[in-house]
């Protein structure tokens, strides 16, 4: 799925690059200026930054109406007809990929729907949640905020010891700095700029960008083909405030406030109020707020939440990130299918774990000569990752990898490429991390229900929990894919962990069985060195002369919802190190080293 996002990235750039002739300046960049002399790349040395932003022209008020000549919405300046069938209405714009779908509330005071946006360079498509009102007689309205892409580059060139002039380029959203575009050193002949990987033994290095540096407009313009285009950066000057660290530049002492009190569902409390530390979270977040980015490598935190007993007492975000913002969640949204399956079971929906896929999938009758290892597929080995489906996210031969179901298998519908997978092995003999698994159990839920994914989300989890803004990843055939990449605010994504961490409640709705929380947070199997249940990892943490353990979330970049029942504690945080180990620092280090001696023994 990495690399659908990447040409969608490359697409869009194109089309909106600032540079014209984009297309002829690499090859026009390689001939060196012969009538300049050579001129130093410490001339460079600072901070650049380069950012684009791409919105969808699609957005703001949506109108839907009834006259006599029969159903109209209207948005941005487009009319189109909507379609009303048994209290579900709706519609497509001429504009591909732009849609709704929505149902009338009782009364018809509301429709509740989803509007269906395009890709942008964040992924997509998405559906993200709409609730029209009713202002007159025979209309209804409401406001579409679509997921807006950014596109944020900063080089930090830096002259070295051995005379060489060194550069990294950090990219918080997506991390294409660290393989992508591995920067290591910056040279510069005249205005001519190449920009070259990390030399390796004898050989030369290689090239990766080249440009031009305009000295009178202090702008430095290097051509990123797989990007698209040219990227003019800008020179941030020193006293300039800039979301490449932390918190603008590391200046000042923090000094600890406990979150705003919001309509989201959370009670907020300080921290001494829960029995934590106002101290050691001081000294927690001072050393986030003052880790040096001297490295594509450093530690990139965008946001940290602790709640204890219930409680919201922290929330700190970094980066220009903050609480309004939707971030990808990547694969900690497995976590979130588990616990929209468990809603669910919780609910009604014909389902339970021992539910054989092939079964349910095939509407209520096994397929005819079906191999007996499919046979007995059922729920719980995609859950747990144990389907014995030839699919291994690590293995690049393996046909059910997700990159290559998604980018190169040439399938639109998921489901059926999955199940079409040979079995390689018994269900439940291995557990082996593969994303299709949870996206096909989702299919089966959507089967099940008889709902889609995303009205299922809205009406089992977003309601219930308190979730106003989400967005959720959709297929080619317009099915949630339930893989990862939901995007949710960190506030929102929190919940997932108190919900299980409150045995299967929120504010004393019971949302999940006390059994589905102990099956999905017990450590059922292990992938790696690691423990594993439905959809949620469980690891262990010494403390004061015992062990405890933790059920978490994680998704790459440094994605991660953590609860530990012993402490009735929630740790959420969210990150930019995408594809680098350095994303696990706040399992293997931030929680134990920092948070954990904080918190006091439970009364």
């Amino acid at each position: 799925m990495r690399l659908v996002l990447a040409c969608l990235l490359c697409a869009l750039v194109t089309c909106l690059t600032l540079t014209p002739n984009a297309s002829t300046f690499f090859s026009a960049a390689v001939k060196q200026d012969k009538s300049s002399a050579p001129n130093s790349a410490s001339e460079l040395t600072g901070l650049w930054e380069a950012k684009r932003r791409f919105s969808p022209d699609i957005r703001g008020t949506l109108f839907i109406s009834q006259s006599k000549t029969g159903w109209r919405a209207e948005i941005a300046g487009k009319m189109v007809p909507a379609k009303l069938t048994n209290d579900e209405i709706t519609f497509e714009l001429a504009e591909p990929g732009n849609a709704f779908k929505g149902k009338f509330a009782a009364a018809r005071t509301r429709i509740v729907g989803h509007w269906i946006q395009p890709p942008t360079t964040e992924g997509g498509p998405y559906a993200s949640p709409v609730t029209l009102t009713k202002y007159g007689r025979d209309s209804w309205r409401g406001e579409i905020s679509p997921l807006d892409g950014t596109l944020t580059l900063f080089l930090m060139i830096k002259a070295r010891d051995d005379r060489s002039v060194g550069v990294f380029l950090k990219n918080p959203e997506r991390n294409i700095g660290y393989r992508q575009y591995a920067f290591d050193h910056i040279e510069r002949d005249g205005d001519s700029v190449k920009v070259f990987a990390a030399r390796r033994g004898a050989d030369n290095p290689r090239l990766l960008a080249q440009g031009k540096y305009y000295a009178d407009r202090e702008t430095l313009s290097l051509y990123l083909p797989n990007l698209g285009g040219t990227y003019d950066f800008q020179r941030v000057a020193t006293t300039e405030p800039t979301n490449f660290y932390p918190r603008d530049r590391p200046t000042g002492t923090y000094v600890y406030r406990p979150p705003l009190a919001l309509d989201d569902g959370w009670s907020t409390a300080s921290l001494e109020d829960v029995g934590i530390s106002r101290v050691g979270i001081e000294k927690f977040i001072q050393m986030i707020i003052d880790t040096p980015i001297d490295s594509v490598s450093a530690p990139e935190v965008h946001g940290v939440l602790i709640a204890r007993h219930g409680k919201l007492v922290l929330e700190e975000y970094f980066h220009g990130e903050n609480r309004e913002k939707p971030h990808d969640t990547r694969s900690a949204a497995k976590s979130l299918t588990a616990t929209l399956i468990g809603a669910a079971i919780n609910s009604g929906v014909p389902l339970k774990a021992s539910s054989p896929v092939y079964q349910v999938m095939n509407g209520g009758t096994f397929p005819p000569d079906l191999d007996a290892r499919k046979r007995a597929l059922t729920l719980e080995h995609l859950l747990t990752m144990s389907s014995g489906l030839d699919c291994d996210d690590s293995d690049p031969k393996s046909p059910g990898r997700e990159d290559f179901m998604v980018d190169e298998s040439g399938a639109t519908d998921y489901y059926k490429y999955t199940l079409d997978l040979k079995m390689i092995r018994e269900p439940a003999e291995k557990a082996v991390y593969c994303s299709v698994q949870p996206n096909l159990a989702g299919g089966v839920l959507k089967v099940a229900a008889g709902k889609t994914l995303p009205v299922l989300f809205q009406e089992l989890m977003a309601e219930p929990l308190q979730i106003k803004k989400y967005y959720m990843p959709l297929t080619p055939t317009g099915d949630a894919y339930m893989g990862g990449g939901v995007r949710l605010l960190l506030r929102d994504f929190m919940k997932l962990g108190q919900l299980n961490l409150s045995g299967g409640t929120w504010n004393g709705r019971r949302i999940l069985s006390p059994e589905w929380v102990q099956r999905s947070t017990s450590p059922l199997y292990s992938i790696g060195k690691q423990k594993y249940g439905y959809l949620w990892w469980v690891m262990e943490y010494p403390y004061n002369g015992r062990t405890l353990r933790a059920f978490y979330a994680g998704g790459n970049g440094g994605q991660v919802v953590m609860g530990i029942p012993e402490l009735d504690l929630v740790v959420a945080t969210y990150g930019g190190n995408y594809a680098d180990p350095i994303m696990f620092l706040g399992q293997q280090k931030y929680i134990p080293e920092y948070i954990l001696p904080a918190v006091q023994n439970p009364d």
